[in-house]
């Protein structure tokens, strides 16, 4: 197992050509391919509003971004996406907003979710990405049938995550949502951003290690890309683009080593720094893809960060698990079996 150490040395190796890092991500892909699999399972995107409660000092779709275009999908839109996974033999879809925690978006969620596995006959496995939320809404949600949630830490470093929210945030409420949701008997993803302004490669190596200790299920994490106009984008950071985009296939790379058997996404902040963006990801050792289901008409409005590809997603060449398998993480149920046999003792 790698030490803090030998992680900082193997992010910290001069940067510039991602043939340099070959090694590394066939090693991580060997590692892949006998302990979850060759196939790359998709998660169908439905992003239902960029409206959010939230004011964090990098997002596009800040509360306090008064240029941006509100938007919210209706029932029949966010259905339609879903019965469009479901026939195309998508094993997910993720339902990812904007954070709102008002009565009458949790009880829509809940609505949603219920119809989704409803119409589908169960088969649509669904991942929630919806914010901070009490226990008593993950359960909620949970009793409907979803049955995955990524919550990102954005930076293990509290620190570093108070550097990049408001003051109103609080580090230790983010904590403690993700063991809400794990005691709620969700799979648990959360990730970080790689790149941010202030951040070092010692506080990558510790985000590697974070996720190993709070024993994570899967994992959805990327290069920090400015929003103009975002309090952070002024801040420079100490690596470029191209930098960042190496050193999140590295982070990949090296997450898989550490834990084989969890689900990790190559996310489409990969895409946005290079065209081929997603394929490098798998590449270096992921196994899971997001495919944007959000009608054409309102995706642009979803932007989080600059250059977020828009474009349909192209999975010819992919090794695609269809048929609607879930693809959950063995992580998860190898967990889940090791404490059903403690409790049997």
């Amino acid at each position: 197992m790698m030490t803090r150490n030998e992680l900082i040395e193997r992010l910290g190796a001069p940067l510039g050509d991602l043939a340099d890092d070959r090694e590394l991500y066939d090693e991580a892909v060997e590692l892949r391919n006998r302990t979850v699999g060759p196939k790359v399972y998709l998660r169908g995107l439905i992003e239902l509003s960029n409206r959010c409660r939230k004011n964090c000092l990098y997002c596009g779709i800040r509360s306090g971004n008064s240029a941006v275009e509100r938007y919210e999908l209706t029932d029949e839109q966010v259905m339609a996406a879903a019965e469009y996974a479901w026939r195309s033999g998508y094993g997910s879809v993720v339902i990812q907003a904007g954070e709102r925690t008002d009565r009458e978006f949790v009880e829509r969620i809940e609505r949603l979710v219920g119809r989704i596995k409803s119409e589908s006959n169960g088969e649509l496995g669904i991942t929630l990405s919806l914010g901070e939320q009490s226990r008593e809404t993950y359960r909620r949600w949970f009793a409907v049938g979803a049955h995955r949630y990524l919550l990102r830490i954005e930076a293990s470093s509290p620190e570093l995550y108070g550097r990049i929210h408001p003051a109103d945030h609080s580090y230790d409420r983010r904590l403690e949502a993700l063991r809400a949701l794990r005691d709620e008997g969700y799979q648990v993803g959360t990730g970080v951003m790689i790149g941010l302004p202030y951040q070092q490669i010692a506080d990558l190596a510790d985000d590697l290690l974070f996720f190993r200790s709070l024993d994570i299920d899967m994992c959805g994490m990327g290069p920090y890309i400015e929003f103009p106009g975002t309090p952070l984008a002024e801040v420079p950071s100490a690596f470029s683009r191209e930098e960042r985009l190496q050193l999140a296939l590295r982070m990949i790379a090296l997450l898989r080593l550490l834990m084989p058997d969890i689900n990790i996404a190559s996310t489409t902040a990969l895409h946005a720094l290079h065209p081929q963006g997603r394929e490098l990801g798998i590449a270096a050792g992921a196994n899971v893809m997001m495919p944007n289901l959000t009608p054409a008409v309102v995706r642009g409005n979803y932007k989080l960060y600059d250059n977020k590809p828009l474009q349909d997603m192209d999975l010819r060449g992919f090794d695609v698990a269809l048929d609607n398998v879930w693809g959950d993480s063995r992580h998860f149920a190898a967990r889940r079996s090791a404490a059903s046999t403690e409790r049997s003792r």
